[in-house]
């Protein structure tokens, strides 16, 4: 199984699905974005929706998209490039929303930690601000603060550790840091190169970026956002029974799904199937909607809460679920 770790796309859909094909991922195969999928770019809602949708695509909470939710709460005003997007989005803003809130500050992978912004040495993960996580401002200022030296000079975690956030390099290239930090983001959406690494060989891979978008979205929205009105929005929660039920939901899911394959491996010649067959063979078993995907991801052993909020979007689906009244 490989893992595609993506830099910051910023809404670059057509290079996305670029760099996706030039990968060459098969059935089981992982996507990660390291965060900052949204704004600046021309197809932001088409990008948030793959991540959305691809059961097997994951996605790192960068300042961009933490920026979102903050407003969303009324923390903190969007700067341009979101009130860009929440256009963009138009009346799925607040389905965008709910998805940004689930996301996780970071990813633990068997060969690598991903996260979108930085590190801070000589903590544990568990103690990391979600400010220095993201690579805020807040984030930033804190280092600067603590520490007389880049931040990737001092990093001390267990594995190596892949970044977005800054171009750290200047150029369409990856920064390496004594192969211990991988900078991704190679600036797509400004013209330059959508980069991602292949895990567990750490190969490289990039694909141009066909212009600069971020110069022509500004220029397209600058008069629709200065006569727009302000929208308010609402971010779905998910309290402490909704999380509790969530975790019960999973168990139920995964036995079934390890059920249905117990089946599907008592068949002559199963187990000798391509993976894709087999995956094949399992949607015909379980159909589609909702429950369908949770039980692929079940399948793949992808299935936790995070990835479960992400296809059941909220908790009225859950409930629905646990009611049988669910309508795909």
């Amino acid at each position: 199984m490989q893992t595609l770790v993506i830099g910051d796309i910023h809404g670059c859909y057509d290079e996305l699905q670029a760099l996706l094909d030039k990968a060459g991922l098969t059935e089981g195969d992982a996507i990660v974005s390291v965060g900052d999928c949204v704004d600046r770019g021309p197809e932001t809602p088409a990008v948030l929706e793959f991540f959305q949708k691809t059961p097997n695509a994951f996605l790192v909470m960068g300042n961009h998209e933490r920026k979102h939710v903050r407003a969303g709460r009324h923390e903190v005003k969007l700067a341009q490039s979101q009130k860009i997007s929440r256009i963009q989005f138009g009346e799925t803003y607040p389905d965008a929303l709910a998805f940004m809130n689930t996301l996780p500050l970071y990813l633990d992978l068997p060969e690598a930690l991903v996260v979108h912004g930085y590190f801070e040495p000589g903590l544990a993960l568990s103690q990391q601000r979600s400010t220095v996580l993201c690579g805020t401002m807040g984030g930033d200022k804190h280092l600067r603060a603590a520490y007389d030296r880049p931040w990737y000079e001092l990093y001390d975690g267990e594995k190596p550790l892949l970044v977005g956030h800054h171009n750290y390099s200047g150029k369409g290239k990856p920064f390496v840091y004594r192969d211990r930090v991988f900078g991704l983001d190679t600036d797509c959406v400004t013209g330059r190169t959508l980069t991602g690494l292949l895990l567990p060989s750490f190969k490289v891979i990039s694909v141009p970026s066909r212009t600069n978008y971020w110069a022509e979205v500004r220029k397209k929205y600058l008069e629709e956002i200065r006569v727009s009105p302000k929208q308010p929005v609402v971010v779905v929660m998910w309290n402490d029974d909704d999380e509790k039920s969530l975790l019960h939901l999973i168990g139920k899911v995964e036995e079934k799904a390890k059920s249905i394959m117990l089946e599907l491996r008592s068949e002559p010649g199963f187990d000798d199937l391509s993976a894709r067959k087999q995956a094949k063979q399992f949607s015909a078993k379980v159909g589609n909607g909702v429950y369908a995907a949770l039980l692929h991801l079940a399948r793949l052993n992808q299935l936790n809460s995070a990835t479960a909020r992400k296809v059941l979007k909220s908790p009225e689906k859950l409930s629905a679920i646990h009611n049988n009244t669910l309508t795909e």
